[in-house]
């Protein structure tokens, strides 16, 4: 653990690296521009768009860079099977700038493939959760205006019936059967991959729409995040820049040469930020090996860090917890790991307690905090920081982003002052896809109000207390609770219903429903369950289900007392 004292020396020297405009390298040199009427510091160096990140890979185009069950491919191959689809789009489906190409699949080299491809033509990539049902997707097809999907065969299946209605053309990933539809890799066969030329010609600069991505938040169906090519980058080197700052801060972790090169365990799903930036686009900024599981599970995990030598192991908490408690742990060579990181969900700090004990030492620890708007940038912690503050999520990501704690009123609060924390900075979405409304409740002035409710302390150490919104996070999965209850609502004998987070051990917290039902009614959990298994995907649907046939609790403006619903269901949970 670090005293104060060390605490205040070690970010001495980082504010004469970031205040002072001082890069740990050229390549993370800094600059202020103008973007949409804001000025905000970006980096200087970074490619312009995505298309130039993945032309990084080519430096070192033999080193294997996807591992998926039996198959491997390097940089090279990777770059050049995906600039062979971006032709493919181009010339036989006919995308150009700013048409949306859906990508709806399990975690696959296909999948990196494609959202390559379309961001290397300029098209707005669309990832979509892969767990949603046929109206989830169906919602999702309609809100972007998808004018092409990629689909794998049990997404295509769900769907299949409504791409002639919504006029959208398909192509198809592994599939099981003969369809009219193409097949992804007899489409890229024999074709030319586009060449640099090519790729200039086609002119997409910084500004451009890159991506929608989305996630629920806490008003009905989930809203679409827009992010820009700039956003998406400036993300990436701002976690290169975290690490060569804590490479400066902590020489003794930095080996001259490493037994082992860079590997990355792909074990969470592409379609969050998570799994899309911190773990897939930015291997491209470190030339560093990403080896993809079909599912989580962590007895597979546990043979893949020994058998892939994986550095870094990056999922939401209870992943770091499964491992810990197989029976395997033990018996795993895991002198690889150089890194136990987690986001998109608070970690326990008997968890932390821990990892400390189990993982080697060189497995630093790490937790970040950021959300899907702000493309994962908030704040980050790691290594001894994290020991010592093991209820903190960190500090503000230098160099470009910025945080603080605003009151009701939107002024700006002091030290160990809890109020709303809001982001600031070149990775901040665009806007809401198709939500102005939406959007002018969150950004202002280039702020981005998150609705999580914290406050920083002496050190300007993040601390998150609450949630404004009204959201349960269930292992790393947002869910919106005015869906769930929206879903539920449909039930014929349903009057009223509140869905609300309680604790889990696991999971972290997991949804949970009380439900008023109509006056001489019976209704099973396991019927509503059913009901709602064709409406929401599983992960959203209650853990536990409360009926009653009297009204629920309000409070003085009328509103259901969801706090108080909540605070009862956790004190009956703990007396039975």
């Amino acid at each position: 653990m670090l005293t104060e004292q060390e605490i205040r020396g070690d970010l001495g020297k980082l504010k004469n690296i970031v205040i002072a405009h001082k890069a740990p390298s050229a390549e993370l040199a800094i600059h202020r521009e103008i973007i949409a009427g804001q000025e905000f510091d970006v980096f200087t160096n970074a490619p312009p768009n995505l298309s130039g990140l993945y032309d990084l890979g080519l430096t070192q185009g033999d080193k294997t860079f996807l591992v998926y069950l039996h198959e491997r491919y390097s940089f090279a191959e990777t770059i050049d099977m995906a600039r062979r689809m971006a032709r493919v789009l181009r010339d036989q489906f006919g995308i150009v700038s700013g048409d949306r190409v859906a990508l709806c699949s399990r975690n696959s080299p296909e999948w990196c493939i494609a959202y390559m491809a379309a961001t290397i033509v300029g098209a707005i990539i669309v990832p979509m959760n892969s767990w949603w049902k046929s109206a989830e997707m169906e919602y999702g097809l309609k809100d972007s205006g998808s004018k092409l999907a990629f689909l794998d065969f049990p997404r295509f299946q769900q769907i299949q019936n409504l791409l002639n209605v919504l006029n959208i053309e398909a192509i198809l990933i592994k599939p099981e059967q003969e369809t009219t539809y193409p097949e992804f890799y007899s489409l890229i066969d024999g074709v030319k991959a586009l060449t640099n030329a090519e790729i200039d010609s086609l002119k997409v600069p910084p500004e451009n729409d890159a991506s929608i991505m989305y996630t629920s938040g806490s008003t009905g169906m989930p809203k679409g995040v827009l992010s820009t090519h700039r956003n998406i980058i400036n993300a990436l080197y701002t976690w290169r820049f975290v690490k060569e700052i804590n490479e400066i801060l902590r020489p003794e972790l930095v080996e001259e040469e490493p037994e082992f090169e860079p590997a990355l365990l792909c074990n969470v799903p592409l379609f969050h930020v998570t799994g899309s930036h911190a773990q897939f686009l930015a291997s491209f900024v470190y030339h560093r090996k990403m080896v993809m599981m079909y599912k989580w599970d962590a007895e597979k995990a546990l043979e893949l860090i020994e058998q892939e030598r994986i550095s870094i192991f990056h999922g939401v908490p209870t992943m770091t917890w499964e491992l810990m408690q197989s029976k395997n742990f033990n018996q795993t060579d895991l002198r690889s790991l150089r890194g136990v990181q987690s986001g998109g969900a608070p970690r326990p700090p008997e968890h932390l307690k821990m990892m400390v004990e189990k993982f080697p030492a060189k497995a630093q620890p790490g937790l970040g905090y950021g959300l899907t708007e702000t493309n994962a940038i908030g704040a980050i912690i790691s290594g001894k920081f994290y020991v010592t503050k093991p209820h903190s999520t960190g500090r503000p990501t230098p160099p470009v982003s910025e945080v603080k704690i605003v009151d009701e009123s939107g002024k700006e609060l002091g030290p160990n002052e809890v109020g709303e924390i809001c982001i600031r900075g070149p990775t901040v979405m665009k806007r809401y896809w198709n939500k102005p409304k939406d959007t002018a409740e969150v950004l202002k002035e280039g702020w981005f109000h998150t609705g999580d409710i914290g406050l920083l302390d002496n050190l300007g150490f993040l601390v998150i207390q609450d949630r404004a919104k009204d959201i349960v996070i269930r292992g790393g999965e947002n869910i919106g609770c005015a869906e769930v209850e929206y879903a539920i609502s449909e039930h014929p004998l349903v009057n009223e219903v509140s869905v609300y987070g309680i604790p889990d051990d696991r999971l972290g917290e997991v949804p949970v429903a009380t439900v008023m039902l109509r006056p001489e009614t019976i209704l099973q959990p396991e019927d509503l369950r059913n009901f709602l298994r064709e409406k929401i995907a599983t992960f959203k649907i209650p853990e536990k289900i409360y009926f009653q046939y009297t009204k629920l609790p309000r409070i003085a403006s009328g509103k259901i007392a969801k706090k108080a619903l909540r605070r009862h269901t956790i004190e009956k949970l703990e007396l039975s």
